[in-house]
């Protein structure tokens, strides 16, 4: 009898661990599937904010290349009249107007909040996809690539050309001006410096547009992903 008594026991004491550990097991589930619920909604809340921040870069980067495609299609006009030889027979309107657009200068500087707090925080561990995290993690390195180009013309503008501008011709802000202006020397318009001034300015238009080192692309292709990406959609 004692013996059937320990034997009872034994499978009752079994049978409460397997129930205990069990327990346990269903414990841990839960709180691991509730875990991976909260990280998939913190998730869908980051992906939604990149993916508005991505879109408004988008959006300026865009409004900045069609600046730098006008600037760079007047300079192709005033390339297109080079070398002037005879002044009278130039449409100085025309002239004075591309003059002016072909020395707009802007640069692309987009919204980088989320994206920052993302890459200085433990947030970047929060994305499962891998790809998007490798495309965060080098966004700013192609910035920068991109960016450098448009500082180089701007600086070059502003600290060769511009001064060049203000000497020879009428900046008083009214386009047609530029030339018409008695007291503006048409001369100067068939130097050798006015055609290296034109030269100038498309070679630093052309390292903005052009794809001789691909940095343009490289941020278009970036922001184009990371938009993919990040829609919360694809994680639904």
């Amino acid at each position: 009898m004692e013996k059937n008594k320990t034997s009872k026991y034994l499978k009752y004491a079994i049978g409460e661990i397997v129930l205990v550990v069990f327990g346990i097991l269903i414990a841990l589930s839960i709180n691991n599937w509730n875990s991976k619920r909260i990280q998939q909604q913190k998730e869908r809340i980051l992906l939604t904010e990149l993916n508005k921040e991505f879109r408004a870069n988008k959006i300026q980067l865009d409004s900045v290349l069609v600046s730098h495609n006008r600037s760079k299609k007047s300079n192709d006009y005033l390339l297109s009249r080079l070398p002037i030889k005879d002044v009278n027979k130039e449409n100085l309107d025309s002239l004075s107007i591309h003059i002016w657009h072909s020395g707009d200068t802007y640069t692309f500087n987009p919204s980088s909040g989320v994206t920052s707090s993302i890459m200085n925080s433990s947030s970047i561990n929060i994305i499962s996809n891998n790809e998007l995290r490798q495309l965060l993690i080098g966004w700013n390195d192609i910035l920068i690539d991109y960016q450098e180009e448009e500082e180089l013309a701007k600086d070059n503008y502003h600290d060769q050309l511009k001064p060049f501008e203000k000497k020879y011709f009428n900046y008083s802000g009214i386009k047609k001006n530029m030339l018409n202006d008695s007291r503006v020397d048409l001369s100067i318009l068939k130097s050798l410096e006015f055609d290296n001034y034109v030269q100038d300015r498309y070679y630093n238009l052309d390292n903005i547009l052009g794809n001789t080192y691909g940095e343009l692309d490289n941020v278009i292709n970036a922001i184009d992903k990371i938009i993919e990406l990040s829609n919360p959609i694809n994680y639904d």
